[in-house]
């Protein structure tokens, strides 16, 4: 009888260390699996075809000149319906006075599913990667931003991390506003900080073309942040 229960005792605890050490085992396996999961985590984009042919061997002269591609690219992204009205590009000035195309950027966010994917942030990245350099001026090169419209507060938080030496706009901060934007908490003391920490800082050229862009995209478009 007391061998009896002894067996009994002795087998309850057996399976409930099992079931305890099954537990576990299924515990650490999950917990496994999501490190995995979690480490196997990516962020993939990618510029639409179209925005890759533009040539980094045209010089040029005029701010005019360089801001005429950044609205080509905010219309051009609405054109194709690969993203937003917004596009922006990074020239290099170089030592004569004349310019060089380094990258250009549009607007992602959409078909990217990727809110970060700004024109300017695209521009920049793409940039910072092919020079190699996580601040364009840390090797005392003197690179320019054209941007189709004033930044939103993360573009201007970009700008001002990214190491250019000159932010150029082309719409201005209303002008996306009107259609249903939300630039964030921007004011004139932001870009009073860009020109204190050397940031020059060029507005409304080329604004009524940019403009134009920002309209046509308010009536077909998507507003993803209101």
């Amino acid at each position: 009888m007391i061998a009896n229960q002894y067996n009994t005792a002795t087998t309850a605890l057996t399976m409930s260390a099992v079931s305890a050490v099954a537990a576990f085992g299924a515990a650490f396996a999950l917990t496994k699996n999501y490190r995995k999961r979690a480490r196997s985590g990516s962020v993939t984009w990618d510029l639409p075809a179209w925005a890759k042919n533009y040539s980094s061997e045209k010089v040029y002269t005029s701010d005019e000149e360089m801001m005429s591609l950044a609205v080509e690219l905010s219309r051009r992204n609405v054109e194709e319906g690969t993203g937003g009205p917004f596009g922006s590009a990074i020239f290099e000035r170089l030592e004569n006075g004349t310019c060089r195309l380094v990258s250009v950027g549009c607007n992602r966010v959409v078909p990217m599913k990727n809110s970060g994917l700004h024109g300017e942030t695209v521009a920049i990245q793409i940039a910072q990667d092919k020079l190699g350099l996580y601040s364009l001026r840390s090797e005392g090169g003197n690179y320019e931003l054209f941007t189709s419209c004033e930044p939103c507060c993360m573009c201007l938080g970009a700008t001002l991390w990214s190491g250019v030496n000159r932010i150029v706009c082309a719409g201005k901060k209303e002008d996306a506003s009107a259609i249903g934007f939300d630039e964030g908490p921007v004011f004139e003391e932001s870009y009073e900080h860009l020109e204190k920490s050397g940031v020059k800082v060029v507005r409304n050229v080329l604004r009524e073309e940019a403009a134009e862009v920002l309209r046509n995209y308010g009536k077909i478009g998507e507003i993803y942040n209101r």
